[in-house]
């Protein structure tokens, strides 16, 4: 059974502390998934290391840095001259927000980097965030663009039955 009543909001310094942990916790994954890329590619596997192993590693860190920053600049807080809280910045956790994409695409590239250490064809699911983009892109704003109907075409087409029910009328006196 569902609660009644209204549904519980957030105060500025839960927002602030939530936010705090997401980055501590987004940080962790990115520092993680490097590493285990960097023991098994560079360690392990130095001598069979290619050009195209350091280019997907710089592309990876290109991501992670971007989303990251993105991620950060969204949940920066505000603090007064006394030092209490003004704002706590976005919230990171909320559904349907940018930093739900933000936090998607550092996980995806995160699980590709570490699946990549396996065989380098798993770079190839890094493709699933253009498409997931796209989709995005299609069901939010191209899709109802271009499949509205205008706003002059139905008025046309009543227009049309009305003339044809008066030329049959005056047919019939």
């Amino acid at each position: 059974m569902a609660p009644k009543g209204k549904v519980g909001t957030k105060g500025k310094k839960q927002i602030y502390e939530e936010n705090e942990a997401t980055l501590k916790f987004y940080t962790r994954v990115i520092l993680g998934a490097n590493a285990i890329y960097a023991a098994i590619n560079f360690l392990v596997f130095y001598s069979s290391s290619t050009f195209w192993t350091w280019l997907l590693l710089v592309f990876a860190l290109a991501v992670y840095v971007g989303s990251y920053r993105s991620m950060s600049a969204m949940a920066k807080p505000v603090f007064a001259e006394d030092g209490s809280l003004l704002d706590g910045g976005i919230d990171l956790n909320m559904e349907q927000g940018m930093a739900e994409h933000l936090k998607d695409v550092i996980l995806l590239t995160a699980i590709v980097q570490v699946l990549s250490t396996v065989s380098s064809y798993f770079w190839y699911l890094w493709l699933l965030a253009p498409a997931r983009a796209l989709h995005l892109l299609w069901v939010n704003f191209l899709g109802p663009w271009f499949m509205a109907e205008s706003p002059s075409a139905p008025e046309e087409v009543n227009e049309k039955k009305q003339r044809r029910q008066e030329r049959r009328q005056m047919k019939r006196f």
